[in-house]
């Protein structure tokens, strides 16, 4: 999608102008016609493309009960994207590296972004030289980026580590928070998970909320919602409220 998207920019760029002529020879009405045919038979097949890719991805999408996510508008991407690393500067993902780090973090989809990439490749490189400006602005966003090179490994496995576990911190803190909210004791939603089979589903479609980033954080959310609906008290609770 990114290269069909980059393609239409390109034939954007290119309306009305014959790239294979010289800057100050005159065109008539005809070549004037074929040009502007040309850029929309070019729009055209553009479009087509991008919306056969979607209707495929999406045909995935539906077989694996829509768990995973849409794709993302490459508009969207490239307008986060375009005031620190401009979209025209193209090779390897471009633009892309920054839009979706700045896309994952906005929309609270993740809590660590890892990039990794084969070592001296340019793109990344000047993604990377950005992203300092990218991670100031966004003050939660958690951005790693490894290179695959033989050397520095200890170094590449320790800087991972730390970033997971600043990562994991945020995680846990999060799913006490949810703990806490859906007023039951792990034990039992456990106890409520294994008397449920759909739950245990590897594709039971998790709800994801505004402002809850993990999965489990998410799913206990879920299965807290499905024990409220049958009138499931905390036993917990109802024995400290008999204590009182």
């Amino acid at each position: 999608m990114y290269m069909l998207h980059q393609a239409k920019s390109v034939n954007e760029d290119q309306k009305g102008i014959n790239v294979y002529k010289e800057a100050d020879a005159k065109e008539t009405m005809m070549d004037k016609f074929k040009l502007l045919k040309d850029y929309n038979s070019s729009k055209a097949t553009i479009t087509i493309a991008e919306k056969i890719f979607d209707r495929e991805y999406n045909r995935y999408r539906k077989a694996f009960d829509n768990m995973p996510h849409e794709l993302v508008d490459q508009k969207v991407l490239k307008d986060l994207a375009h005031d620190f690393y401009h979209s025209r500067v193209e090779g390897g993902e471009g633009h892309l590296e920054v839009g979706k780090s700045i896309y994952y973090t906005v929309n609270e989809l993740s809590h660590m972004i890892l990039s990794l990439k084969p070592f001296g490749c340019m793109p990344s490189t000047q993604s990377d030289g950005v992203q300092s400006a990218v991670t100031s602005r966004y003050k939660d966003m958690i951005f790693l980026p490894i290179e695959t090179s033989g050397e520095g490994d200890v170094n590449a496995h320790s800087r991972v580590q730390m970033a997971l576990g600043e990562a994991k911190a945020k995680a846990k803190a999060e799913y006490k928070e949810c703990l806490v909210k859906t007023g039951y004791t792990l034990e039992e939603i456990k106890a409520y998970v294994e008397t449920h089979a759909e739950l245990q589903s590897p594709f039971f479609h998790v709800t994801h909320r505004k402002g809850i980033i993990g999965t489990g954080a998410n799913f206990i959310l879920d299965v807290s919602e499905l024990m409220k609906k049958e009138g499931i008290k905390s036993v917990e609770l109802v024995e400290s409220v008999e204590c009182v």
